[in-house]
């Protein structure tokens, strides 16, 4: 029988910690496989911080630096300056990179910093008890925000990719969520673009993945994902934001 269908090189044989139904073991297959399809496990240093995936050096068998909650971009841009021949990419939650992060991000957005950033996005806090995140939904109920989030007491979900793509160092910036096998094959396309433009050279990607997040969303599975594309995705739509390639080849 022809095998189809294997455990990418790049994925440590570990059993995740995750949560059923949760996006980051798939998020972390796609990487995995894309990795491996562009011949890049050698030369590849990932950079997690504190969060649900601060144990992703378990589960990636690539190089790894544990960054500080909230410096995922900092530590990337020292990393990949000292070693431009490698391949730096974050993987970062909502907490960390629209939170405590939101400035080490984008001022490297800015510069331009030739660096890659997986943004897992699950609209609340997941690791440290489910309190209301800078992506949490107006009318969501968290652990912080019991009656919903109040847009005039917590202000709106803040859209990250909307925000990078202004900026001039932004190479790639799409959307994508991980709740169907269509949005996961169109999630691993995204995540080898940005690291095409990486090897490119051509500045700053960042590839944000909408990940259903059942334990906290106080949903079953099946439940967290349809809510992805039936609540989610309406605050934060799919799509490409930006892509210098598109604007390169329509000049």
């Amino acid at each position: 029988m022809k095998l189809i269908y294997s455990r990418p090189k790049s994925l440590k044989k570990a059993v995740f910690h995750y949560c059923p139904g949760c996006g980051h073991s798939v998020a972390h297959r796609l990487i995995c496989e894309v990795i491996d399809e562009m011949g890049l496990q050698e030369k590849t240093l990932g950079i997690p911080p504190p969060g649900c995936s601060v144990f992703a050096y378990n589960y990636f068998d690539v190089d790894m630096a544990e960054s500080a909650h909230g410096r995922g971009a900092a530590v990337a841009t020292g990393v990949k300056r000292a070693y431009p021949e490698i391949v730096v990419f974050t993987y970062q939650g909502d907490g960390d990179l629209a939170g405590i992060g939101t400035a080490e991000t984008i001022h490297a957005a800015n510069r331009g910093e030739n660096i890659t950033t997986i943004f897992i996005n699950n609209a609340v806090y997941g690791m440290t008890g489910g309190q209301m995140a800078p992506t949490t939904l107006c009318g969501m109920k968290t652990t912080t925000t019991p009656y919903g989030r109040d847009h005039l007491l917590e202000g709106h979900p803040i859209k990250m990719s909307e925000i990078l793509a202004l900026l001039e160092g932004v190479a790639y910036i799409e959307r994508v969520a991980v709740n169907s096998p269509s949005n996961i094959r169109k999630t691993k396309k995204a995540i080898a673009k940005a690291f095409q433009m990486q090897l490119d050279k051509r500045g700053f990607s960042m590839v944000e993945i909408l990940s259903p997040c059942p334990t906290n969303w106080k949903m079953s599975s099946v439940q967290a994902w349809k809510w992805v594309d039936e609540e989610m995705a309406k605050v934060f739509p799919l799509g490409v934001f930006k892509d210098v390639t598109e604007k390169k080849d329509a000049d």
